[in-house]
């Protein structure tokens, strides 16, 4: 199963590396990861996807906590957060292709069912830009290829996640948040020992391969 970690680290030059080495030696695959700033000064605001079984959450949590550059680890799942993804899909719509330029008016139609817009429009091709889950957007891909159209490129952010704020036991409840719980309960940071933190072993960028 998929699993939604947002990490809260250290705005220093090799974290990136750190954090990808880390879930390597897991033996855990990142299915996307994404990085920016965050509300706090020098810290950076990470949303890792992984595929692994239901158990390892804690583990990968736990492993994410012995970095010294974690300030704080949070898993939120899709009825605890809003979850969304940025796609940029160019699809040839040129005089040349098999439907020519009536094939654009089709391309608008779809784009508003899907609720993407029109980003870029050249001659022979379309860019629609849509912010949604990520099961719309294959919706979407899946729908534009089954037409058809030869899809040029597409790029994706992967996954950004966020927790919700505080609601009633009714809103909780339509969400399916277990428990309908008004407030959602967060796992506290472990304590750890100074053997269990994991130092930064590589100041030149890089990791000793195991």
């Amino acid at each position: 199963m998929l699993h939604t970690f947002v990490a809260l680290v250290q705005d220093k030059p090799g974290v990136l590396t750190r954090v990808a080495s880390l879930f390597r030696r897991l033996n855990i695959n990142i299915v996307s990861l994404t990085v920016g700033e965050s509300e706090r000064d020098d810290t950076s605001r990470m949303t890792i996807v992984c595929e692994a079984p239901e158990t390892a959450a804690h583990r990968i949590r736990a492993s994410l906590y012995k970095l010294e550059i974690t300030v704080d680890v949070d898993e939120v799942g899709r009825s605890e957060g809003v979850i969304r993804e940025l796609c940029l899909i160019k699809v040839a719509a040129g005089p040349n292709d098999p439907n020519g330029l009536h094939s654009r008016s089709h391309i608008f139609e779809l784009a508003d069912v899907f609720r993407a817009r029109v980003v870029d429009l050249a001659t022979e091709s379309i860019m629609l830009e849509m912010t949604s889950s990520s099961s719309k957007i294959e919706g979407l891909i899946q729908v534009l290829r089954e037409s058809g159209y030869t899809i040029l490129e597409v790029s994706r952010t992967g996954r950004m996640a966020m927790r919700r704020g505080v609601h009633t036991s009714r809103v909780l409840k339509a969400l399916a948040t277990p428990n309908g719980s008004a407030k959602p309960k967060i796992a506290p940071r472990p304590k750890l020992s100074k053997a269990e933190i994991i130092p930064n072993q590589f100041p030149g960028l890089e990791e000793e391969e195991e």
